[in-house]
């Protein structure tokens, strides 16, 4: 059973969380965009709070997790949209339960108030895994955007939204 610990994303983890990112990506069902950031784009559009890596004892980072503002508009300063991206050696193996858990608790401790996402309903694995967090899937936004790469190129695709309040 390989021991996983979770610690904050420093500048150094930035190739395996871009390789990461880029797994990801490559499956079509992970996001809109076509490639990683720059670290400097990630760095200056993630907060620091909840920004994580999950790693093994090797210490192989496994996994990662961030969150973004939401809006720049103070009355939205309480939720941010996140991200969850588990290496495909590392899946079903528990990694996206313990980044997603210590975003929560991150997030919690930092008085944000609600956690949101939109996941392709494709994403069966990732839809799980909110539920049994305790996000609620609020609805689907239907043709919200044309894929601009991969194998759903040329497809309008569908985001279930998904969100997690503090209780």
């Amino acid at each position: 059973m390989t021991l996983i610990t979770i610690r904050p994303l420093a500048h150094a983890d930035w190739p395996a969380v871009e390789t990461i990112y880029r797994e990801g990506i490559a499956t079509g069902n992970a996001t809109f965009e076509a490639q990683p950031p720059s670290w400097e784009n990630f760095d200056a559009s993630k907060l620091a709070v909840a920004r994580l890596v999950a790693v093994d004892n090797s210490p192989t980072v496994l996994g990662w997790a961030a969150v973004s503002p939401t809006s720049a508009r103070p009355v939205y300063r309480g939720v941010v949209e996140h991200s969850v991206y588990v290496a495909g050696a590392a899946q079903g193996k528990g990694v996206g339960r313990a980044l997603l858990a210590s975003l929560i608790d991150a997030c919690d401790a930092a008085d944000i108030w609600t956690i949101q996402s939109s996941i392709f309903p494709e994403n069966a694995a990732s839809l799980a895994l909110h539920d049994r967090a305790g996000f609620r899937r609020i609805g689907t936004r239907e043709r919200i955007a044309l894929m601009p790469y991969g194998p759903w190129a040329g497809k309008w695709r569908d985001t279930v939204l998904i969100e997690r309040r503090r209780s």
